[in-house]
């Protein structure tokens, strides 16, 4: 099971997370809210993990199809419920910016593929109800 530690670090909310393998992730709450901007607010870093885990998935069923991805990038918004607590992701649309030799009708498979069946945040989040849309846009290789 993996284990996270999380500690104290900076000030009342800037908190470092650690994992079993060394890696460190810096949080904190909004300067509105008490903080510092000493690292990434918590709910966007759950939007970080469905970018790094959709384009994980997106590129490795890429590459089985022998796409030739030259790079890649994504650029992630979404609007939380408003007046709530706890406030939710409602919407969320993910742009899937693809670079290289890329057949489009495979390029929308993938991504079909990981935000439907194979992205564990993606679907945490949609048993959480939020809306999730999304677009390719492919590039020629840089």
């Amino acid at each position: 099971m993996p284990t996270i530690k999380l500690a104290r670090v900076s000030g009342e909310y800037g908190f470092e997370a650690h994992d079993e393998y060394g890696h460190t992730v810096r949080m904190d709450s909004s300067p509105e809210s008490g903080g510092e901007n000493f690292g990434v607010r918590p709910m966007q870093m759950l939007l970080m993990g469905l970018g790094g885990c959709s384009a994980i998935d997106v590129i490795a069923i890429l590459r089985k199809q022998r796409q030739n991805v030259t790079d890649y990038e994504m650029v992630i918004s979404g609007e939380r419920e408003a007046g709530i607590e706890p406030s939710l992701w409602q919407t969320i649309n993910l742009e899937f910016h693809l670079y290289g030799t890329i057949d489009e009708e495979k390029a929308n498979k993938a991504v079909e593929l990981s935000l439907g069946k194979y992205c564990s945040v993606a679907a945490t989040l949609y048993k959480a109800e939020a809306e999730i849309t999304w677009q390719v846009i492919l590039h020629p290789a840089k």
